[in-house]
């Protein structure tokens, strides 16, 4: 089997799984609109990936929890992780499996099997909202017949067999269905993996030799980070020039549900979820002072900043992230790029998409403006790329890579 007859392969297997996973949502017609379907799946899918991945040492854990006795729970944690061979862990007794023996009570044994999820795995499934969706599941009798649905072998999702690029494919697959039927704006889309790869490329060009060398560390950053998956394939690309390189990712993301995959994701691959962060990057920026190697993002297009105003005109002095000026209210695009440039170490590089309205947009004396030039004069711009249409899953608009 030739590697082009792999790959497609493998890209129709995950589509058959983020499919199969998909077609649970059926039960939940007539109780949940379509839009609303990935309330349920996409926590459903995080939970189950964290009940599959610790399986293998579930039972370690109950011991080294029951050695452990009655000491704090802060205390129990690293000793905990250790026995999970994870970052996260689970000491509840219930799973999956035996939650379906007891149909009656399934509900509170259910919220007993969460409760019991190490401190950094709650938050995430707090960070869903979830336990609304558990109550109306449970109301409309449909609870028990979710977590059969992903108790089955269709819906496997451990580490062992699913790796992080195939889980992001299958995450990317089941949001854009959900966004879909929500008919979501233009600029909320999603980047094909395409499109990642190559800005993941255009970053690193001329600076192979020096990321294959021994010791190397490298600090990545994504603004608008959403599922983390260009964090993700940046650094898959860093480490196919040295499999030893230190690699730290770093991310924000204003959307509660997606940035509890990209923590979710970091979890399980074993990186420092402590360094993907929940907020509006332009309001409440959560990496102030901080410089990076190499930022990679797709930051909304045409997306009003109009809750982000107080905060953002605070910082327009001389050397703050939006000195060079400010762009119309109702597009923000061109901020993430003066956040983007207020980040780069001196020898950092950054790929952002942007539409045309950064090309074009804004009078001689307007704020549009005087970002093109503070950017020009500073010599920084080193390419704008413009790529096909419709390459994204929720536009057809031009769209370019900044450089």
């Amino acid at each position: 089997m030739n590697s082009q007859t792999a790959e497609r392969l493998t890209t129709i297997n995950r589509q058959e799984k983020a499919a199969l996973i998909w077609a649970i949502a059926d039960k939940l017609v007539g109780v949940y609109k379509p839009h609303e379907y990935g309330n349920v799946i996409l926590p459903m899918c995080v939970i189950k990936r964290f009940e599959d991945t610790l399986a293998p040492t579930r039972e370690a854990v109950w011991k080294r929890n029951e050695e452990l006795g009655d000491m704090d729970a802060v205390l129990k944690s690293p000793f905990l992780s250790k026995a999970s061979k994870q970052q996260f862990y689970n000491t509840s007794k219930f799973t999956f499996q035996n939650l379906l023996a007891d149909p009656d009570n399934i509900s509170d044994n259910f919220d007993d099997y969460l409760q019991h999820f190490s401190e950094n795995v709650i938050d995430i499934i707090r960070r869903f909202e979830f336990d609304k969706e558990i109550s109306k599941l449970e109301e409309n009798g449909l609870l028990y017949l979710i977590i059969k649905e992903f108790n089955s072998d269709k819906a496997y999702l451990g580490s062992d067999r699913i790796s992080s690029v195939d889980m992001g494919y299958i995450f990317e697959e089941l949001v854009r269905k959900f966004s879909e039927s929500y008919d979501e704006q233009a600029g909320a889309h999603f980047t094909a993996r395409d499109i990642i790869n190559v800005m993941a490329d255009i970053l690193i060009a001329g600076d192979e030799q020096r990321l294959a060398e021994d010791g190397v560390s490298v600090d990545i950053y994504d603004m608008a980070m959403g599922t983390s998956q260009m964090l993700g394939c940046l650094s898959d690309r860093l480490l196919q020039l040295d499999e030893d390189a230190d690699i730290t990712s770093h991310g924000q993301e204003l959307n509660n549900q997606t940035f509890a995959i990209a923590k979710a994701d970091t979890l399980i691959k074993g990186g420092n979820a402590e360094n993907m962060r929940q907020g509006d990057t332009l309001g409440n920026d959560q990496f102030r002072g901080y410089e990076f190697d190499y930022i990679i993002s797709n930051p909304p297009f045409g997306i009003e900043w109009k809750t982000s105003k107080t905060q953002v005109e605070k910082e327009t002095g001389e050397g703050d992230r939006f000195a060079a000026g400010l762009p119309a209210i109702g597009d923000g695009q061109m901020l993430f790029t003066l956040n983007g440039v207020s980040k780069l170490k001196d020898s950092g590089r950054m790929a952002i998409i942007q539409n045309g309205s950064p090309l074009f947009k804004g009078d001689a004396e307007g704020g549009e403006s005087n970002i093109r030039g503070f950017l020009l004069e500073n010599d920084w711009l080193d390419a704008i790329i413009q790529l096909p249409n419709d390459l994204f899953y929720n536009t057809g608009i031009a769209t370019y890579i900044w450089v």
